[in-house]
């Protein structure tokens, strides 16, 4: 998932000078793209032929992602919240509001959450040992999460602008297509991973 700041460097919310509302856009942005990068190294640590002690620290620097992911996320809800003095009526005015500028951070920080816990559960498996019920806790998670984020990421489609360029179209595009594509990712193999988990213990069962 990516944050392009250069598509909403005209956006004024909050108290501040323009200047100082831009460099905390691209910081938000640079922690977006940090962050991708350590959840890509933290999985890449799980599929890898490495020890136990390398996949524990894939799955901490998985969840030191998803912390900051989920910072960014609500920045950018506290951000658009403050941008109509925290007045929630406005949305009957405006739909783009209510689908774009609330809805889209409120359901990538609500599947954030949900992925970290299952992450989280985990983690204390490999801590603790095998629980059946963490296992099934954290395989339902790691789909519930996912769900959240396709749902933010079908809600971000409808982000319109007033005055949109050729140039500010085409980062609208690579921001919303990988986006989709991404979470419908990562929702298959949640599926799929809850599939494979649980005919791996109908087998052991038998």
């Amino acid at each position: 998932m990516v944050k392009l700041a250069s598509a909403r460097e005209s956006r004024t919310y909050g108290p501040g000078s323009r200047l100082a509302r831009t460099r905390w856009e691209y910081i938000n942005a640079g922690l977006y793209l940090f962050a991708t990068a350590l959840l890509v190294g933290g999985f890449a640590a799980q599929i890898s032929p490495v020890s136990s002690a390398g996949a524990k620290s894939g799955l901490v620097a998985v969840l030191a992602a998803l912390a900051l992911l989920l910072a960014v996320n609500a920045h950018d809800l506290v951000a658009h919240l403050a941008a109509v003095d925290y007045c929630l009526s406005l949305v009957e005015f405006d739909v783009q509001l209510a689908l774009v500028e609330f809805a889209v951070p409120l359901m990538n920080t609500v599947g954030v959450i949900l992925t970290f816990v299952g992450i989280l559960f985990f983690l204390i498996q490999m801590e603790k040992g095998y629980s059946y019920r963490l296992e099934k806790h954290a395989l339902n998670t790691l789909i519930a999460g996912p769900i959240f984020w396709v749902i933010g990421s079908i809600h971000n489609v409808c982000q319109i602008y007033e005055r949109a360029d050729g140039h500010v179209q085409l980062l609208q595009n690579s921001v919303q297509v990988p986006l989709i594509m991404g979470s419908l990712l990562f929702l298959v193999a949640g599926i799929v991973n809850k599939h494979y988990e649980t005919l791996h213990m109908l087998m052991v069962s038998c």
